[in-house]
C-alpha cells in the first residue's frame, strides 16, 4: 500500500549555524556590519545560552552557542545575492578567503567561511528556471 503524502512543510523559517563562545561581537562584525544583516533581539529565555541572531528578507539566521564547537565545512546555508561580484569583493577586502565553484552551469556560486570556519555557500542565478 502507497502513503498518502502530502506537503506538511511550507517554507524555513530560519537556519542556524554553531560557534564558539564567545562569538557575538565577531557574528556582529561579520554578519551585521560586511554582509548587511540586520540583527534581531533574541527572545529573553534564550539570551543566556549566547548566540545572536539576524535577519534577512523574511528568513532568520541563527548563530549558536556549541561547546566543543567544530566548524562545518560542509553542511551550509546559501545565501542568494543581488550582485555577486560585489559581495565576493567585499568579503575578500575583508580578508575572507573566497573560491568560485563553477560545478552548476547556470549558478554563479562562490564559498568562504565565516569567522570560526563554518562553510558559507553565495549564489547569484545567471538564467531563469
Amino acid at each position: 500500500m502507497t502513503p498518502d503524502f502530502r506537503v506538511l512543510i511550507v517554507d524555513i523559517d530560519h537556519i542556524q549555524i554553531a560557534a564558539p563562545r564567545g562569538c557575538e561581537q565577531q557574528a556582529r562584525e561579520f554578519f551585521g556590519r560586511l554582509l548587511g544583516m540586520e540583527e534581531i533581539e533574541k527572545p529573553e529565555p534564550l539570551r543566556s545560552r549566547g548566540g545572536c541572531w539576524f535577519r534577512t528578507g523574511s528568513r532568520q539566521l541563527h548563530i549558536g552557542v556549541e561547546e566543543n564547537f567544530r566548524p562545518a565545512t560542509k553542511a551550509h546555508p546559501a545565501f542568494a545575492v543581488a550582485d555577486i561580484d560585489a559581495v565576493f569583493d567585499a568579503l575578500q577586502k575583508a580578508g575572507v578567503r573566497c573560491v568560485w565553484d563553477d560545478a552548476i552551469g547556470n549558478l554563479r556560486r562562490f564559498y568562504a567561511a565565516d569567522p570560526w570556519g563554518n562553510r558559507l555557500e553565495f549564489t547569484e542565478p545567471t538564467s531563469k528556471k
